[in-house]
């Protein structure tokens, strides 16, 4: 039985899509950069970091969409589909990095806080915000149901929480000359950039570790089989997945004393029933009439 096909959200964003998202940020990290030593502040030359890290992010993301749609190989026989896991893990542990370094820099931003040219940094973080904004849009529909789009697509929206943040903190400097709120506004937009950055390498992860998808319960699997016709235990069962959305199952599956035909009619049952209810697609049944002597469900 051919293995169910998914429909994968990252091949509908088209190479013209990640093309504008990357010329659009590294224009305004140069922009920003600029700006922020010209107005002297850090909360501005934070936003222009992490709309640098947003340009990798997506060339990143965009070479492991490419890895992801070579075919299998002698070498390679699940393909390259973990590339994506890998690209979603390295830009989101890069996003981290740079939020723990800023940290550090706006600590010594309260211990010796420095005049900022409100204006100029709100005007700049404007600009940084409609980039930020039109490549959060670009990416949108991507990242849904993809976890490297999403990492990409997480770059770019806080990037775009930033720019808004540091805009309000730029008239707050303009208008009422509070300065500590530049490094405090750096401090909250790298907790929050930490806190979605966490869930992605988090789940990004446990798919590298073979875990099982925290939606499907082994003990659920167990039941469906079992309520088949000459299933007498099932056993040794592996789950995991390859990639965000192809979910492979095996196990070995003790049956009556019944013909090869009879089990090819139960593979067919397993294989739908597992599509159907679970959205697994991939099964490997290992068929066995008292043969293993330890039988436990795992």
């Amino acid at each position: 039985m051919p293995e169910h096909s998914h429909h994968h959200h990252s091949a509908e964003t088209s190479g013209w899509r990640l093309l504008v998202t990357i010329v659009l940020n590294f224009v305004i990290t140069i922009a920003e950069i600029i700006g922020g030593i010209l107005s002297g502040s850090l909360s501005l030359i934070s936003d222009a970091l992490h709309n640098f890290s947003d340009g990798i992010a997506v060339i990143i993301s965009y070479i492991a969409i490419r890895l992801n749609k070579r075919p299998k190989d002698a070498k390679f026989t699940f393909g390259y589909k973990r590339a994506e896991i890998l690209a979603a893990v390295f830009n989101a542990s890069v996003l981290i990095g740079i939020s723990l370094y800023l940290f550090f820099e706006a600590y010594n931003r309260f211990a010796n806080p420095e005049h900022v040219e409100g204006g100029l940094m709100t005007i700049v973080a404007s600009i940084g915000l409609i980039a930020n904004v039109t490549g959060t849009l670009l990416l949108k529909s991507g990242s849904k149901d993809n976890i490297n789009i999403r990492s990409a697509y997480l770059h770019l929206l806080s990037d775009a929480v930033s720019s808004l943040g540091v805009i309000i903190g730029g008239i707050f400097i303009y208008l009422y000359k509070i300065y500590w709120i530049d490094p405090l506004l750096t401090v909250l937009i790298s907790l929050y950039i930490i806190k979605e950055s966490y869930e992605i390498v988090k789940e990004a992860t446990e798919v590298l570790m073979m875990a099982a998808p925290e939606n499907l319960s082994i003990d659920e699997l167990e039941k469906e089989i079992m309520k088949l016709d000459g299933v007498k235990n099932i056993h040794h069962v592996h789950l995991w997945r390859v990639n965000e959305k192809d979910i492979h199952f095996e196990a070995h599956v003790e049956v009556d004393d019944v013909l090869v035909s009879k089990t090819e009619e139960m593979l067919t049952q397993i294989e739908n029933t597992m599509h159907d209810k679970f959205d697994i697609s991939h099964v490997t049944i290992q068929f066995e009439c008292d043969r293993c002597n330890v039988k436990e469900l795992v």
